[in-house]
């Protein structure tokens, strides 16, 4: 999802319940207007129980410069959450993955309003990929984000426990992963 690019995205709009009402309308009208939509997040492990982050880019109309999911984004009008997943995976860090390597792991709505005139309320839609790549494999989408790192479970677990200021809060999100993970990668 690039917000600096000319042609505005679209999205369907949602009811309360997250049920798709028949209308489209572009994405700044939707955060103008506190629109229900939907969004995707995916969460990037590899082999040794590292998570991915992205660092997201200064000029981001929300959260600029905080650590947040390795991949997330809108769905385009017309999408289903496993093709928003596999596009938005591709356009921020380069890697094809097939719809198949997506585990779901949650989903869950929230509203905030970060500033005055920006209202985000979304439906998401959160998934797991497990890979073998290396930052070194990934090709980040410059507008959008900055800086990619993994990081070991251990620590991602004290950065939640200690509400780390420098993360973009996804509590759903993070008690979801922890508790996936946690059987595999935490203290024995």
């Amino acid at each position: 999802m690039n917000q600096t690019t000319d042609p505005e995205e679209y999205f369907d709009i949602l009811d309360e319940h997250g049920n798709k009402t028949d209308r489209i309308k572009p994405r700044s009208e939707v955060h103008r207007d506190g629109d229900w939509h939907r969004a995707v997040h995916i969460w990037i492990i590899n082999n040794q129980g590292e998570i991915l982050l992205q660092r997201r880019a200064p000029d981001k109309d929300t959260h600029p410069n905080f650590w947040d999911v390795s991949v997330g984004g809108h769905l385009q009008a017309g999408d289903d959450p496993l093709t928003g997943a596999v596009r938005e995976v591709k356009e921020e860090i380069g890697l094809d993955i097939p719809p198949s390597d997506l585990q779901f792991l949650c989903e869950h709505h929230s509203s905030a309003q970060p500033h005055p005139g920006f209202i985000n309320n979304s439906f998401y839609s959160s998934y797991i990929v497990r890979t073998d790549k290396t930052i070194a494999d990934m090709a980040k989408q410059e507008p959008e984000v900055s800086e990619l790192k993994f990081v070991p479970f251990s620590e991602f677990k004290t950065m939640i426990e200690n509400s780390d200021p420098s993360l973009v809060p996804h509590s759903v999100d993070y008690q979801a992963l922890i508790e996936l993970l946690e059987p595999e990668f935490g203290e024995k």
